[in-house]
């Protein structure tokens, strides 16, 4: 202390140059701390980011669809979020606290690169005022040399207008008749919605989830009244005039030579509680066996499970049905069914996610001291039947000869020796062994799992299908339940328009605008010309041309 003491100055200008010398010192370690805390920051948002284009680049790669890998992916992505605020929030603080220092340098991020603006994007040039002397030496002579142009940005709140239609009325000076052009159509009887408002009210409804009560709230924010009745009553207008174009989508989904189904519940309020409906699934998608017919999707809703929904659903199909183990299918598989039995293949990824789920060594790294042993025969299974995956994504998008060949070079050979270690791994189990459940899940079936090695047309799995049901899926966290069987109903056929816009890559928004626009006035035996994959062909050809 005493040496503490004396090592303090003497006099007041010695004092006062120590405390600006120690606060000086304070500023440039306070600077330094947020400059490393602001590089902690960026290195853990740059991780998260990096984790969550690795699991993208992976669901791409090796099409995981399972609605806990989707949770997955929604969970980083909001940490992602987390993240990157809070490293924008310590990048300012560091550069304010850079600023007061004399010899630590502001800090600046590494973001990931930017995409550039589409060029579609109407741009406003705003031109900032050139200065009319030199700043230097106060010349008037002054030249351009060139321009910077920063690109920003902006959104221009939602427009609505009303469209007057007027007709006006002539009379035949002759025979005194009066003459007036028909009246504009609108989906509704005395309706007042044009076509672009309906198409987004149904696909913020079906395609973005969001209940009519909430679209009807923020609506009334932005100045316009409409009334959940009145929303409803478009929405019922809508799907009625809609449902020619979906028996057309119906007739091309149920006419395809390979078919994915699947189903998931849909809570259905009745008297006053909730049923387990269910919402079933039927994909065509040819393309992973080089097929050129268009995808679609077609959806039906009921309100149970038994077996005669998929028996009337496909009452009319005779293909492949690549779906799970379903007793409910089995009607449709025999023999003696007209008009042919349905020949069935399962799918590999369900019975792969039996053993995956016994071989989760992260899963089970997170559970702790309650995690249960690893399986090493789960483990082996997994192992194996990923060699088979690996073998499907290098054929994928092939014709089905060509797919067809390399399976028996390759898959045959992997999938004779599976069934084998299969069968010597299930003797040797006891009754208690968790393994032991998906091993019989495959034996007892085996048949139609090795289906797809003499059939090229049939895929490994049954994600085409999984996907298609997502939405549902996800919508439950918003809409709860369904308000009645129709309503389930009219669920099922909006979802088939909007989802097989999306398979065939086009806005759905943009095309239910343009359909309800041009539905009334198109004959009968031009109808398909709406049909998704036609109207994108035509698309082009009028941007081509243009």
């Amino acid at each position: 202390m005493k040496d503490a003491a004396e090592s303090l100055p003497s006099d007041l200008a010695a004092a006062h140059a120590m405390i600006l010398k120690e606060r000086a010192a304070r500023v440039e370690a306070e600077a330094v701390a947020a400059r490393v805390q602001a590089v902690n920051a960026n290195t853990e948002a740059l991780i998260a980011h990096l984790k969550l284009e690795i699991e993208k680049l992976r669901r791409e790669l090796h099409g995981s669809s399972s609605e806990r890998k989707a949770r997955l992916l929604e969970q980083m992505e909001l940490q992602l979020e987390d993240l990157e605020a809070a490293a924008t929030e310590d990048e300012m603080a560091a550069e304010q606290a850079a600023a007061g220092a004399q010899t630590v340098r502001s800090f600046q991020r590494k973001r990931p690169s930017r995409k550039p603006f589409p060029d579609h994007l109407p741009r406003e040039r705003v031109v900032i005022a050139a200065p009319e002397n030199c700043p230097c030496c106060g010349s008037a002579k002054l030249s351009k040399l060139g321009e910077d142009v920063t690109e920003t940005l902006e959104v221009i709140p939602r427009s609505w207008k009303v469209i007057q239609t007027v007709r006006e009325k002539f009379s035949c000076r002759e025979c005194e008749t009066i003459t007036q052009p028909p009246a504009p159509f609108h989906v509704t009887p005395r309706g007042f919605a044009g076509p672009n408002l309906l198409a987004m009210i149904l696909f913020e409804k079906f395609g973005q989830h969001q209940p009519l009560n909430r679209q009807s709230e923020r609506y009334r924010r932005e100045g316009i009244d409409l009334s959940l009745s009145t929303l409803a009553d478009q929405v019922g207008a809508c799907t009625t005039v809609l449902q020619p174009l979906h028996a057309l989508i119906e007739a091309h989904v149920l006419a395809a030579e390979r078919l994915h189904g699947d189903d998931a519940t849909v809570p259905i309020l009745a008297k006053g509680k909730t049923v387990k409906g269910h919402i079933w699934t039927y994909v065509r998608d040819d393309r992973p066996f080089g097929g050129r017919a268009p995808p679609a999707a077609l959806y039906y809703a009921s309100r149970d499970r038994r077996h005669e929904h998929p028996v009337r659903h496909l009452r009319n199909f005779a293909g492949i049905l690549q779906a799970d183990a379903y007793d409910g299918y089995n009607e449709l598989y025999k023999a003696s069914r007209l008009p042919g039995p349905v020949t069935s293949a399962l799918c590999w990824a369900h019975a792969r996610r039996q053993f995956f789920e016994l071989a989760d060594i992260a899963a089970n790294f997170r559970r702790g001291k309650n995690a249960a042993a690893i399986s090493p025969v789960a483990l082996e299974a997994v192992r194996r039947i990923d060699v088979l995956f690996d073998i499907e994504r290098g054929i994928n998008g092939l014709g089905a000869e060509e797919r067809l060949r390399v399976r028996h070079e390759q898959s045959a050979p992997h999938l004779t020796v599976l069934e084998a270690w299969l069968r010597d791994e299930r003797a040797r189990l006891s009754r208690s062994a968790s393994v032991a459940e998906p091993i019989d899940y495959m034996l007892k079936r085996w048949d139609r799992f090795a289906r797809f090695i003499d059939d090229g047309r049939i895929c490994l799995t049954n994600n085409a299908a999984e996907r298609a049901l997502r939405g549902f899926a996800l919508g439950r966290k918003s809409w709860l339940f369904a308000g009645s069987e129709r309503g389930a109903d009219r669920a099922a056929a909006m979802a088939t328009l909007i989802m097989t816009a999306k398979l065939n890559d086009i806005d759905p928004l943009a095309w239910l605008a343009d359909v309800l626009a041009r539905i009334a006035g198109i004959p009968q035996g031009r109808l398909h010309e709406l049909l998704p994959w036609e109207w994108k062909c035509a698309a082009s050809a009028i941007a081509q041309a243009a």
